[in-house]
């Protein structure tokens, strides 16, 4: 099924008569469009792509018009969605409370006199978006290959006269310039003290030896990717070597215990027990990983305070990405992006390697 059948299908199983949809990720979830102005409109019977002149040309060659009427109304958008709506009947509308400003919401409110609003699209568009189809997860993958090139090609690039923030525009420019549409996210790469933020922004400072953390993607197609790796500036002593091997040894172990079924709260207590017993309790902040799609941060949330019923399911991806901490000092983390594909088979999108790599 297309992603726009599947929320259709999902309206009539919960007896939504139609949803509006103003955020533009989720516009182009359904339409496979980008654009910036305009709204998408879904009846069980029938979808409109509302526009203006702008974005003509380039929805009609990039939309399926079959599922999707495109119009560019003179009216005014909401206007002509009061008419569409009426026009079919329509007596309540579902809009997505999570992202429709209070602002809009309130003109909605003014303009669809007579039409009930319902905050149900959200939480309707992102459960279909939780689950990965094989064209979503062949997206993300391209999105991966180009960030393992870029991570590949870093490693030649760093010297001791680059600065963190050369590093994070090389990385960017060399992921566009390979045909990603954006980054995914801003760019971490922190290096020595640094390091010790695990979402620290790059300094217009030189590498400072020790650890050196980068963490990047790309986004190709809609879809991101998310990594990370840290690799050393100068030579390791043996309490980074500790350190750095315990981050590693607690991924490789939740990656193993991954499968259909999982809880995601246990994966990261496997993780976490991990780095708790070697000596570093209260140092790894933050959850073992989160969702990766169209968002970068999106459901489910591998964490310790995720409920124990929630397991990985096929169509998920997610991320696995342990870290230590040491306040002051520096900081180390490894991610993975993974999915849990249609057939239940685990597949891990990044090819980068994860020994421990000591450069200049």
């Amino acid at each position: 099924m297309t992603h726009i059948e599947k929320l259709i299908a999902a309206m009539k199983k919960n007896e939504i008569e139609a949803v509006l949809v103003s955020s533009e990720i989720n516009q182009r979830y359904l339409t496979g469009f980008a654009f910036s102005d305009g709204y998408v409109l879904v009846t069980q019977s029938k979808a409109w792509l509302l526009t203006d002149f702008r974005y003509e040309e380039a929805a009609q060659a990039a939309v399926d018009t079959e599922a999707f009427e495109i119009i560019c109304p003179k009216e005014g958008h909401r206007r002509a969605i009061k008419r569409l709506l009426d026009e079919a009947g329509i007596t309540s509308c579902a809009v997505e409370a999570a992202t429709l400003p209070l602002h809009d919401y309130q003109v909605f409110g003014k303009v669809l006199e007579g039409i009930t609003l319902t905050a149900e699209a959200s939480t309707l568009i992102d459960e279909l978006r939780l689950y990965k189809d094989e064209g979503e997860i062949a997206k993300m993958q391209a999105a991966q290959d180009l960030a393992d090139a870029a991570f590949t090609h870093i490693l030649d690039y760093i010297n001791p006269d680059r600065t963190e923030i050369d590093v994070a525009l090389e990385l960017e420019f060399f992921m566009r310039a390979h045909g990603a549409e954006c980054v995914s996210f801003e760019t971490i790469a922190v290096s020595g003290s640094a390091s010790s933020l695990p979402h620290g922004v790059p300094r217009p400072v030189k590498l400072e030896k020790g650890f050196f953390t980068m963490d990047f993607g790309a986004r190709v197609d809609g879809y991101c990717s998310d990594m990370t790796r840290t690799v050393v500036i100068g030579k390791a002593d043996e309490e980074m070597r500790h350190l750095y091997d315990t981050v590693l040894r607690a991924q490789t172990a939740a990656l193993d215990a991954a499968a259909v079924g999982a809880s995601l709260s246990g994966l990261d207590k496997i993780a976490r027990d991990i780095i708790d017993n070697a000596g570093y309790a209260g140092r790894f902040g933050h959850s073992l990983g989160h969702g990766v799609g169209m968002y970068i941060h999106e459901s489910p949330r591998l964490a310790y305070s995720t409920p124990a019923d929630e397991v990985l399911k096929p169509g998920h991806v997610v991320t696995f990405e342990p870290g230590i901490y040491l306040v002051g000092k520096y900081g180390c983390r490894i991610e993975d992006m993974v999915a849990v594909k249609p057939d239940g088979t685990i597949h891990n999108f990044t090819h980068s390697p994860k020994q421990l790599i000591e450069l200049c």
